[in-house]
């Protein structure tokens, strides 16, 4: 009796010293934590009045890529409202992109031209403030910083931040099966995917992982009911469709549009360096539509958001000093203020950004990341897509120059289905918000603002999610 008391009491000991020893061992990374709610922001006055939770997931091998995500609960019916996994393209731009300046519900307080004068700046600490036009209203959003490299997202091994279309896609897909074990009261929650740009890609890739592994009844199943894109990237040789859009909006001459189409055969306007007639003509093209902010051709030209000193007027301006000088007049050169607010300490301890996993933060890194764009077409996915059931809403900025709204056309042209609902206006407050159709495969397409629709259109897009997610039409 005795001596099995004592090899109890030993194997106890020995348990303990494992346990222990575990602990020790044990690298706080690796831990499959739930994420943290952040309940205050610098920035914001007060407590948060809406439900925020951040935190990381880890993927690929060995979970050597940690994915940072937002979460931000609907602030209608958590329980019954759909839920949203959002991507902001890039490839590489963060998601606080679509958090901050389009769809989330807090943004920065806009800073009007001239609003500083040179006595009044004091270097103050950027605001936020409630965005009235939330989508967050109507739906819970996962904002996802992907692919690796991308926003506070980041990689344990240098061979980990390599990265591509289709194992991105793939690190999507095992980041939702994985939070969906952590928040499983949402498993019964219409899903959908979106995104915006680039993400026009990635979106229909992670969309079909999802179909495919409800199909072969992995767990936890996920409740997938469709995806949404804004100015979808969709196959190459959609830039080109720059050139007919110029003409249609009148950017162009009669006279050049037809020297482009004659000298620049091709099945897209390709531009052939040996063909000195084409490269003529394009040289005309650049300097026609040089000056207009390809994103929204009426919008004033101004340089992307950059802590970096920019041109301004044939000056060379830092951020400080446009600050000082009041000249923070454009849409988005307050954006830049990202980057004072993102990369602060404050900040990134309230939202639990791990200390050292990355140094400056930046909006969009696609120059720095070591990711190759292998996908040249998401069009097969999104026929797929379709013959499975699952419903889509394309929508498309008429004045968006970057991916033109009549190559999103072409190419939803090219799936030949009929049409259900024929090209139409969509109203909202009485006043035409853009133009739509319908088509048998569950798909809408809508125009109406910018590269970023819903930052240009804010009460319009919320309008139109409103309408798409609850079936009716736009």
């Amino acid at each position: 009796m005795a001596k099995r008391k004592r090899s109890l009491v030993l194997c106890c000991n020995l348990f303990s010293f494992l346990l222990l020893l575990a602990e020790v061992l044990h690298f706080p990374e690796c831990v499959e934590a739930a994420g943290s709610p952040v309940k205050f922001l610098p920035g914001f006055q007060g407590p948060l009045p809406f439900e925020l939770e951040t935190g990381y997931i880890g993927v690929g091998d060995s979970n050597d890529v940690q994915l940072f995500y937002y979460f931000i609960k609907s602030e209608s019916n958590p329980k019954s409202d759909p839920l949203i996994l959002w991507l902001t393209g890039g490839p590489g731009c963060s998601a606080l992109s679509g958090l901050l300046f389009e769809i989330g519900p807090i943004t920065f307080e806009p800073v009007e031209y001239g609003a500083f004068k040179p006595a009044e700046y004091n270097g103050s600490f950027p605001s936020l403030v409630l965005n009235p036009h939330t989508w967050t209203k109507i739906a819970s959003f996962i904002f996802l910083d992907l692919p690796v490299g991308t926003g506070f997202s980041y990689a344990r091994t240098s061979a980990a931040r390599q990265s591509d279309d289709l194992q991105a896609s793939d690190h999507a897909y095992q980041f939702l099966q994985k939070w969906f074990n952590d928040h499983p009261e949402f498993l019964r929650n219409p899903f959908y995917v979106a995104g915006d740009s680039y993400s026009g890609i990635s979106i229909p890739i992670i969309s079909q992982l999802i179909a495919n592994g409800n199909e072969k009844g992995l767990e936890p199943f996920i409740n997938l009911k469709g995806y949404f894109l804004g100015n979808p990237s969709t196959f190459q040789g959609e830039f080109n469709y720059r050139i007919p859009y110029a003409h249609g909006m009148g950017l162009i001459s009669d006279e050049l549009f037809e020297s482009l189409k004659r000298n620049c055969k091709g099945e897209y306007f390709d531009i052939h360096l040996s063909n000195t007639q084409c490269l003529n003509d394009r040289q005309t093209y650049d300097q026609m539509v040089e000056g207009l902010e390809p994103g929204q051709i009426l919008e004033p030209n101004c340089e992307f958001g950059s802590t970096r000193p920019q041109k301004w007027f044939g000056e060379r301006r830092s951020l400080d000093e446009m600050l000082y000088a009041g000249r923070l007049r454009c849409r988005f050169d307050w954006e830049k203020l990202s980057y004072h607010w993102a990369d602060d300490d404050k900040v990134r301890e309230a939202l639990h950004v791990r200390t050292g996993s990355i140094g400056k933060w930046k909006r969009c890194a696609e120059d720095d990341l070591p990711f190759e764009k292998i996908v040249h077409s998401s069009i097969p996915y999104h026929a797929n897509l379709s013959v499975k059931g699952y419903r889509s809403l394309i929508y498309s900025g008429d004045h968006d120059m970057m991916i033109p709204y009549i190559s999103t056309k072409a190419w939803i042209r090219s799936l030949n289905y009929s049409i259900v609902d024929d090209w139409r206006q969509w109203i909202v407050d009485s006043q035409v918000a853009g133009y739509t159709r319908t088509y048998s495969n569950k798909m809408t397409f809508a125009t109406g603002g910018g590269h970023t629709a819903p930052e240009y259109k804010p009460v319009e897009c919320l309008a139109m999610l409103r309408r798409w997610l609850s079936y009716q039409p736009l």
